[in-house]
């Protein structure tokens, strides 16, 4: 009994382990569901793809989130294992065999509820963010929070290619401000960065854009060829959020 209460208790450490990495991670910006992803992930050493991978190792705090999840996944499978084979060693009869499966299926399923309980999630997220902001010198932002990343509004990156609309012209030329699209900043294929690029910032072929704004219209800026069809679209986009101002004011 006493190895099925180990087990038991592993679990909850675990739980609570992916649940803190996951608060964590989402404080530096990841939206919430690809942080519990990450989270999970990491944990079970599972891995991650590609583009994935570039975000966590690229910033330094998701970076070591990542390392300590993995380091605790690792002890923690191998217990958890041991635990399991040692609680169903040493029964006698199969009532004892039996009585032992039934304890750990009620306290397992009992886990699976609180783990997946809305009311569990809200108040053991905000306990651990203030947890994490008290007692860890992690520089944690929730950058979803202060940028309103709700509704339509995203933070997007993209790719600069030769046909389109966006390459070899100044930001000044391209009045992406007028669409309601605002440009955080580039990376060079150097991977030289630029916050917060000014005006008179060029933007060149395989250049890496963040940008900010609504979804539809980064989609649209995305597909935008180069030429007087991107023009039109440009127009297009301007006069609709014209209208939204008008709407809004």
């Amino acid at each position: 009994m006493f190895a099925i209460v180990s087990l038991i208790v592993i679990v909850i450490i675990s739980m609570i382990v992916v649940r803190v990495a996951t608060v964590a991670l989402s404080l530096t910006g990841l939206s919430t569901q690809l942080a519990r992803f990450q989270a999970r992930s990491a944990f079970t050493s599972t891995g991650f793809t590609t583009s994935e991978t570039e975000k966590v190792m690229r910033h330094p705090v998701r970076r070591r989130i990542i390392m300590t999840l993995m380091i605790f996944g690792n002890a923690g499978f191998v217990t958890a294992i041991s635990s399991l084979i040692l609680s169903f060693m040493g029964t006698e009869s199969s009532s004892g065999l039996w009585l032992r499966i039934g304890i750990l299926a009620i306290c397992l399923s009992a886990l699976w509820a609180i783990a997946y309980s809305d009311w569990v999630d809200k108040h053991m997220s905000r306990l651990i963010q203030r947890a994490l902001k008290r007692w860890t010198d992690l520089e944690l932002r929730d950058y979803a929070g202060l940028l309103r990343l709700t509704d339509d509004y995203i933070v997007s990156e993209l790719n600069v290619n030769r046909d389109d609309w966006l390459a070899n012209r100044h930001l000044t030329d391209l009045k992406l401000d007028d669409e309601g699209v605002l440009v955080l900043g580039i990376e060079k294929p150097d991977t030289t960065y630029i916050g917060a690029p000014r005006g008179n910032t060029r933007l060149e072929v395989n250049d890496t854009i963040l940008l900010y704004g609504k979804a539809d219209i980064l989609k649209n800026l995305d597909e935008r060829r180069t030429g007087a069809s991107g023009n039109w679209e440009h127009h297009k986009a301007v006069d609709e959020q014209k209208q939204n101002d008008v709407k809004t004011q």
